[in-house]
């Protein structure tokens, strides 16, 4: 099934943004969790005016939950919660929802396992499979996966006499296994550095990465072929959100960047990272097997990938490369003002 019209974003790159009322004879019913994080909210803003949309979150007053009509908003468990997975599915009934797109990590694994549940239910979820959120979400088995098929960092799980004798020498960094952002990162000067860290192999010790840091946003079809890979460059961040950054051609890293999601099993969005190192070499820093919270860079640039994932899951056919235009872009706060008591009104709970 193919479909596409002129909406915004045709003329930025030669493939227009897909119809999305085509599949079903009417507007997807899609239902955008984390509304409160920037993966959520550039969701929402992409698919606005193509899809009846609806917000979820843990906190009423998360931001998302203001871009959609009262109705549509409705509070979540937590991603961690047992529940989490049959509560999101009775909801998704409830609702008649065609789409889901989860945007919190902890929500990804509980979503991919129930998968099959929700497809049978009439809900299709934008996730990959679960073996390969697995790779991906513990940064050892990643690092592993990848090694031999893109440049990785020197890297060794933290145990006992490892760090005096690491080959890629101090400073390095210690990261966790498990976990997003740049929580429990350590940058450490000397092995004595990492004294208070945990030595039980929860930990990673890496190499250095000091140069430029790229951030790839990757649109893998169902067959598991990419079809598009969007560097961007991060200029500015604020709190490990990008809030000024470049859109660029580099053929080298789109094709790095499609290599991880070939040897992961990725399917979806995901977003890869990487850093160059002290010879301007680019290594693998990370995977996030989700929709990025900078993907509106990569929409302005002319890939709308928010729209093609949605496609891609109610059937249609996505062309076999989506090319995209150098940019740069400025990111600011927009307020989003309503009635005195509106804030923290939604319209229930999952």
């Amino acid at each position: 099934m193919s479909a596409v019209s002129g909406a915004a974003g045709a003329g930025v790159s030669d493939v227009p943004v897909p119809d999305l009322s085509v599949p079903l004879g009417r507007p997807p019913r899609v239902l955008v969790t984390g509304a409160g994080g920037p993966s959520g909210v550039c969701f929402l803003r992409a698919l606005a005016g193509s899809c009846e949309l609806w917000a979820g979150d843990i906190d009423p007053n998360a931001a998302g939950l203001y871009l959609v009509e009262h109705a549509r908003r409705w509070l979540l468990p937590r991603g961690d919660d047992a529940a989490y997975a049959g509560r999101l599915q009775e909801l998704c009934a409830r609702l008649r929802i065609d789409v889901l797109v989860p945007t919190v990590d902890t929500e990804l694994l509980p979503l991919a396992r129930a998968s099959h549940e929700f497809t049978a239910a009439g809900t299709r979820v934008l996730v990959p499979r679960a073996a390969a959120l697995a790779r991906c979400l513990d940064k050892w088995t990643l690092i592993e996966a990848c090694r031999g098929t893109v440049r990785v960092p020197c890297t060794v799980l933290l145990e006992p006499g490892v760090a005096e004798s690491f080959e890629a020498g101090f400073p390095a960094v210690a990261k966790p296994r498990r976990g997003s952002g740049s929580r429990g990162v350590v940058l450490a000067d000397t092995p004595a550095d990492l004294a208070a860290l945990p030595l039980d192999g929860s930990y990673l010790l890496q190499e250095l990465l000091p140069g430029a840091e790229y951030s790839l946003d990757v649109l893998v079809a169902l067959d598991g072929t990419v079809r598009a890979a969007v560097p961007r460059v991060r200029d500015k961040t604020d709190s490990g959100i990008i809030v000024a950054g470049r859109v660029l051609h580099r053929p080298a890293l789109s094709d790095d960047a499609a290599k991880v999601a070939a040897v992961t099993g990725l399917h979806g969005i995901c977003n890869v990272q990487v850093r160059e190192d002290r010879e301007g070499r680019p290594a693998l820093l990370e995977v996030n097997p989700r929709p990025p919270g900078g993907m509106s860079l990569t929409v302005a640039a002319g890939v709308h990938m928010p729209a093609w994932a949605v496609a891609s899951l109610l059937g249609m056919d996505v062309p076999g490369h989506i090319p995209h235009r150098e940019l740069s872009v400025v990111r600011h706060w927009q307020d989003v003002v309503m009635d005195l008591g509106e804030l923290g009104d939604v319209a229930g709970r999952a």
